[in-house]
């Protein structure tokens, strides 16, 4: 991807070590990504993309085994299209 396709984003994620780094957002701002991560310690930072993952996981991933990373991706373009 070039700069200007991703110009606008937001990236969402938890306050993982590596999420709220200098040189982990000092390369997002390069691109033209917003990090979503606010103060720490704030309990809405994230409340969507988190319950989503959660929702995720607990609805398709850990219902059944998998044959291939293959089948996932077409399993989650379908979970994802309801929404």
């Amino acid at each position: 991807m070039c700069a200007e396709e991703t110009t606008g984003l937001i990236h969402h994620s938890d306050h993982g070590s590596q999420y709220v780094s200098v040189v982990y957002n000092e390369r997002l701002a390069q691109h033209g990504i917003i990090a979503s991560t606010g103060t720490v310690g704030d309990s809405y930072d994230n409340a969507l993309a988190e319950n989503v993952n959660g929702s995720y996981k607990n609805e398709l991933i850990h219902t059944r085994r998998w044959d291939d990373v293959v089948e996932v991706e077409i399993a989650t373009f379908e979970w994802v299209s309801w929404w």
